[in-house]
């Protein structure tokens, strides 16, 4: 089996050559060699340009003839939720879906991350005794990583 450490190696010596803020999400070797490389960028996103350097800098680095393999370099999806603190640190400002481990989800903007936790910013509206019209609340919600089960970002096409 192709080691990951190797693969690994050729594809961080690649994104230093690249110097344009990417970097690995995800790098996965299952059984038949199967290669699978996620990949995000600190601003903007992944070009398919990037996707094919970081591809041919690990192929031509592998030996087909001693073992081999199939490779896929992609951009990480939207579809996906945020699997690497470099994902959230990318995503502050945007309007987030948190689902917990327990039971619930905290939905709204992503104002804050540390490697330890994240706040969203909730909104909601609620009756005050006194008040004819509803309120708008406004509650910063602080999340430890290990409570998050997934973070998914909001698509908008507003």
């Amino acid at each position: 089996m192709i080691s990951k450490k190797k693969v690994a190696a050729l594809i961080y010596e690649r994104i230093e050559e690249l110097d344009n803020g990417l970097f690995v999400v995800s790098l996965i070797i299952s059984t038949g060699n199967k290669i699978n490389i996620e990949l995000d960028k600190h601003e903007g996103g992944v070009s398919v340009k990037d996707c094919m350097s970081v591809s041919r800098n690990v192929e031509h680095n592998l030996d087909r003839e001693q073992e081999d393999f199939e490779l896929h370099v992609s951009s990480a999806g939207l579809d996906k939720g945020l699997r690497v603190y470099a994902q959230y640190q990318k995503n502050v400002g945007r309007d987030v879906v948190v689902k917990l481990h327990e039971d619930g989800k905290v939905e709204g903007t992503m104002i804050a991350v540390t490697p330890e936790q994240i706040t969203v910013q909730t909104t909601r509206k609620e009756r005050i005794e006194g008040k004819k019209k509803k309120q708008t609340i406004i509650e910063d919600v602080v999340l430890t990583m290990d409570k998050i089960k997934e973070t998914k970002i909001v698509i908008s096409f507003k």
